[in-house]
């Protein structure tokens, strides 16, 4: 299903979800005009056609611990499919790793990791980033201050 597929009452039905998404069928119902049963129907319709992937809570990283966001680039040793295979195995491990992504340009990776402080930072680049076979550069930078953090789409 592409955007153009899904009409209005769909794109409200996902916005509020997006924003609260332990809304009910009922109270979807109220905000888009629709009976639950409609909106129950579209909800399973977004969900079975993957517009909806998930349903999560968000957790307040700081007052479980985590008041550190870093931001690591990462250049590998080499370039080649193994390389960059190990290198997603690695970071697919690391739940300290909230988002990565590959990128065009000067470095391979960009990361995001939370730690608890900065003995736990450097530990994890020097102790975990470093040693390992794909890795041959690592950039960190601290987070000073969070402008704008959100998972909600521009619908």
């Amino acid at each position: 299903m592409s955007r153009a597929q899904i009409d209005g009452f769909d794109r409200k039905i996902l916005s509020l979800l997006q924003t609260d998404a332990r809304l009910t069928n009922n109270d979807l119902s109220e905000r888009v005009n629709l009976s639950p049963s409609q909106c129950s129907r579209r909800r399973q319709r977004l969900e079975e056609d993957g517009l909806i992937s998930g349903y999560c809570a968000v957790l307040n990283r700081e007052r479980l611990g985590f008041p550190l966001i870093n931001v690591i680039t990462v250049t590998l040793a080499t370039h080649n499919p193994d390389n960059a295979r190990r290198f997603a195995d690695l970071v697919a491990r690391l739940p300290e790793v909230q988002e990565a992504f590959a990128l065009t340009g000067e470095m391979d990776y960009i990361l995001k990791v939370v730690t608890p402080d900065l003995q736990s930072l450097s530990d994890f680049v020097n102790a975990v980033l470093l040693p390992h076979e794909s890795v041959q550069h690592v950039k960190t930078a601290i987070v000073l201050q969070t402008l704008k953090e959100t998972f909600s789409l521009p619908l």
